[in-house]
């Protein structure tokens, strides 16, 4: 709808209402807590629940229900911490959505009346001012000095003045967007679109099509789900018929089955996944990183590429005060901050408080306002008790302002003007030369990166005022320099990406010079950054973009488009990327990227509901601890994991080899129940409670295609396990041969496998050095698995009952101590196997190249 299709007196309430059944609430579509139901849907429905489903079914058909109990227990535990941990991130996401829908003051059959924001209709005559959150795509129809910040939308940390559509030159200068900000005057004007037809509205739509892709973990954890549940019951029936047809014992061959059934399901495997990915979305929670996609938190270590946004992300969203400048003398805000105002620039900030607002939403106002406290406190160069008479707002003939005051100790008016350096040298009438050294110093101040704005000032007697600024005898008082200032967090965490392998670059809006010095000051792109403008990039064919990529740092000048662009080229290049960023623009690329990280404080709704990762506390430092968490995460998942191979093997062969070899069954089904219960499980809370290598964040970053199940976690854990199976069968052999016992040497092999178990999770809680010699915190939860773990084998050993139960007969000193020699010497074979491995490289996996 056109301006001129609402009368001035605006909509009669009926219009409305009837126009607000039609098209809806002027409201985004979110994503809406998930009920209990389908949570529960969700998470049941993931191959690794689907395994211990499938678990507990065989283990019930079976009779065995201890076991199919033991599988329903840990689905009841992951599924509660599950719930918990997405419950916690629908609060907090929306204690957040604070621009959801703003109140709006229209006109409604000629009176002015306040609603909200969701009920505002298309043909709404609507009123803003300074301070206002633009409800609604809105043309203006009306216009006095309106300036409008739009970062959310384009990445622009400075506002954009905006016209009536009369005078205005393109819809960019007469449409305002929903969810901006006025930052300065007024203007009245008529919706043209609501909820999901407003630009915010589209670009939250487009992120339908983007993203929700499975993650390689979760890939791969499907195909190992479906070759081990095949090859598990391939094995075990091949045990029985083998039993079967070598001692025709049918009932012997199909417990033989059984056991080498229970001895090969991994069962723990999916718990090991989901509890890790569980308490690893937990511990980011504690560090104010809110994980709405766990299974992403696991891609963070294999992050390659960190493409981050300059405004809001990089810097504060917020103009400070970086330079003082005067003919006389230059003060730098940032490097002299502890160092006094000199007095010849004391005139000049404060002249360019008094041409601020005293309650400013202009970010440059408030900027000045907060220089001129710091700056000039306990000095007489701040005028609170100052009346203020008149003041000359911004026009597009002048680009700037002027305020008349009035000092109660002086009869003339004093005049404060503010604007571009251009049109303070015209309002004083500078000569040429004085004006080309002033236009000199601007252009140097603008190559930095900075907003500059020319101060002067004036008297005139207390009569009437004139209309027109250029009446004022003006002095030049010299320039202030504004700029968004960088976090202070980011310089170091540039520099730790670095040092992980991880190449950071800057996509942003911004004009080059900013984008160029603020990459200068986060260190990104070293002493020289390489640039990549919008324009440039525009004109390039995949081909031609893939072979700037390697080189180029930094792009600015860039659409939202073309954020979405350069997401989707990285990852073409193989890389794994994460992208940072909080306007409504960044929220199609924040979909596209691996791993989308969202600033939670200032971000827009649109860029958390699209984001994998959101910083509630917007400090960029926490990306990085992030990134550490996901590297100690894939880590000591794939320590569990050699864990779970390599205790498998002497299981499996202990089921196995009697049966081959003619001897008594070894392990039976409730030798295999108690690893299950008390070793497996306890073992998964150890290894991701295990602090990260001293290495890690030094070291490049992970292959992007480097399985969790490669070549280096099968060699070592079949080396691992293969070694303990021989000592094992050895030391059975052993006490079979000097007791004459079988009872005493299946129960010594148990004791000694219990016992050997316990020092492979010790060996295997560090790859990088023997673990006696790591000096990190102990491992408390380690601690209380190995206690529980041996009060539970004194327990089985010493009460008849149950020793009975276990087929288990009583060891002496020298046969129990013999059991701990075994299990010292397994450790000694599992601390060689690592060291081999390091010192000679087989089977190790290569980290990411750059390319």
């Amino acid at each position: 709808m056109m301006a001129t299709d609402t009368p001035k007196d605006g909509l009669t309430e009926a219009e409305a209402q009837q126009r607000l059944r039609t098209a809806g609430p002027n409201e985004l579509p979110s994503s809406r807590p998930q009920s209990g139901w389908r949570l529960l849907v969700d998470v049941v429905t993931e191959p690794m629940f689907l395994l211990l489903a499938a678990c507990g079914a065989v283990y019930l058909m079976l009779g065995d229900r201890n076991e199919a109990l033991m599988l329903l227990g840990f689905v009841v535990i992951v599924i509660g911490i599950t719930f918990f941990q997405q419950r916690r991130t629908e609060r907090s996401l929306n204690a957040l959505r604070d621009l959801s829908s703003p109140r709006a003051l229209v006109v409604r059959s000629g009176k002015q009346q306040r609603v909200a924001g969701r009920e505002l209709v298309v043909g709404d005559l609507v009123l803003l001012a300074e301070g206002d959150r633009v409800p609604a795509d809105i043309d203006l129809t009306q216009s006095s000095c309106l300036s409008v910040d739009e970062s959310m939308l384009t990445g622009e940390s400075l506002a954009v003045m905006k016209h009536a559509a009369d005078a205005a030159g393109s819809i960019a200068e007469y449409r305002v967007y929903s969810g901006t900000l006025v930052t300065q005057g007024s203007a009245s004007g008529v919706v043209v679109a609501t909820g999901a037809d407003s630009a915010l509205g589209r670009i939250g739509a487009s992120l339908a099509a983007l993203g929700g892709e499975l993650t390689p973990i979760q890939l791969e954890t499907r195909r190992v789900v479906k070759a081990v549940a095949i090859g598990g019951i391939g094995l075990a029936g091949a045990l029985a018929l083998a039993y079967w047809a070598l001692r025709g014992d049918w009932l012997q061959g199909l417990l033989a089955g059984l056991t080498l059934a229970m001895a090969i399901l991994p069962e723990e495997l999916p718990v090991i996944l989901t509890l890790f990915l569980g308490l690893g979305a937990w511990r980011l929670g504690r560090e104010h990183v809110l994980a709405r996609s766990i299974p992403a938190i696991e891609l963070l270590g294999a992050t390659t590429v960190l493409c981050v946004d300059k405004t809001g992300t990089l810097t504060c969203n917020r103009m400070a005060v970086a330079q003082l400048w005067s003919e006389q003398c230059g003060y730098d805000c940032r490097a002299s901050a502890s160092a006094t105002l000199p007095e010849a620039l004391h005139g000049l900030l404060e002249y360019a408080v008094l041409a601020s607002h005293r309650q400013a939403f202009d970010p440059m106002e408030t900027a000045i306002t907060q220089a001129g406290k710091d700056l000039l406190a306990n000095t007489e160069h701040l005028h609170g008790d100052w009346t203020l008479i008149d003041d000359y707002p911004l026009s597009r003939a002048l680009l700037a302002m002027s305020r008349v005051w009035q000092s109660p100790d002086r009869s003339e008016y004093l005049v404060a003007a503010k604007g571009a350096p251009e049109a303070i040298i015209d309002l004083c009438h500078l000569p040429a030369s004085r004006s080309a050294a002033i236009t000199a110093q601007v252009a140097l101040l603008a190559g930095q990166g900075l907003r500059v704005i020319g101060v002067a000032s004036a008297t005139f007697p207390a009569v009437d005022l004139p209309d027109n600024q250029h009446v004022f005898e003006f002095g030049f008082l010299g320039l202030v320099a504004l700029h968004d200032p960088l976090r202070p967090e980011v310089p170091d965490a540039v520099a730790q990406c670095r040092a992980a392998g991880i190449q950071v670059v800057m996509i942003t809006g911004d004009h080059p010079a900013t984008a160029n010095a603020i990459a200068l000051e986060a260190g990104i792109g070293g002493a020289a950054p390489k640039l990549l403008s919008g324009s440039d990039l525009g004109g390039m064919d995949d081909a031609a973009l893939q072979a700037r990529l390697a080189d180029t740092q930094v792009f600015c000048r860039i659409a939202p488009e073309q954020k979405l662009r350069l997401v989707q080229a990285f990852r073409a290049r193989g890389e794994i990327v994460a992208m940072t960023g909080d306007g409504v623009n960044d929220a199609p690329a924040l979909k596209a990227a691996n791993i989308g990280v969202a600033m939670g404080a200032r971000g827009s709704d649109v860029a958390r509901e699209a984001a994998a990762l959101v910083l509630l506390q917007d400090d960029f430092s926490s990306l990085l601890l992030a990134v550490r968490h996901g590297r100690r995460l894939f880590a000591n998942l794939r320590k569990a994991i050699v864990f779970i191979v390599a205790v498998h093997v002497p299981i499996v062969g202990l089921s196995i080899v009697p049966v081959l070899l003619g001897w008594p069954m070894l392990l039976m089904p409730v030798h295999i129940l108690f690893l299950q219960l008390v070793i497996d499980p306890a073992c998964s809370i150890v290894f991701e409670a295990e602090p990260i290598e001293s290495d890690a964040m030094t070291s490049q970053p992970r292959r992007p295609d480097m399985p969790l199940f490669d070549g280096e976690i099968l060699l070592r854990g079949l080396l691992q396990g293969s070694g303990l199976l021989l000592m094992l069968i050895g030391w059975y052999l052993q006490i079979r041969w000097f007791s004459g016992s079988d009872e005493q040497a299946r129960t010594a092999s148990f004791v000694a496998l219990v016992l050997a178990n316990l020092g492979l999770i010790y060996s295997n809680r560090s790859w990088s050095r023997p673990s006696w010699l790591r000096h990190e915190s102990p491992n408390r939860a380690f601690g209380w698995m190995c206690l529980v773990a041996i009060l539970l084998l004194l327990l089985v050993l010493s009460w008849g009952s149950l020793r009975g139960l276990f087929s288990f007969a009583a060891l002496g000193p020298a046969q129990l101590a013999g059991c701990a020699g075994v299990a010292l010497l397994g450790v000694a074979w599992f601390e060689a196997v690592k060291w081999a491995q390091l010192r000679f490289g087989f089977g190790l996996a290569k980290p990411a190249t750059r390319r």
